[in-house]
């Protein structure tokens, strides 16, 4: 008879109210955000570039807000973008001096 025995790596489990929630133990994937959003900049550019060619029918249509949306989405990625980076820099000097201080010890 072969015995089981229980993972140590299973869910978390939070019971809030009447439900029961688990939380996978995983890292996430983009811990600085740089990446996803320059992906998104990079697509609110793209969209820009693509509806460059239609704009008299946009003009038509009363739809040329729709390249000023594109505009301002990578307007503001471009912000975000500096925040995360400077973010990651401010993250990476604080792990650095948190080594060099256990270094130390």
């Amino acid at each position: 008879m072969s015995v089981v025995e229980p993972l140590d790596d299973r869910p978390m489990q939070h019971e809030i109210g009447n439900r029961t929630y688990f939380v996978a133990n995983v890292e996430p994937m983009d811990v600085d955000g740089v990446r996803t959003v320059e992906v998104g900049s990079a697509l609110w550019l793209i969209a820009f570039v693509a509806l460059l060619p239609f704009y008299g029918r946009l003009e038509e249509s009363g739809r040329v807000w729709w390249l000023w949306t594109c505009m301002a989405g990578l307007g503001l990625g471009l912000i975000g973008l500096e925040f995360c980076r400077r973010r990651r820099k401010s993250r990476d000097e604080r792990d650095a001096a948190i080594a060099e201080v256990e270094g130390d010890a």
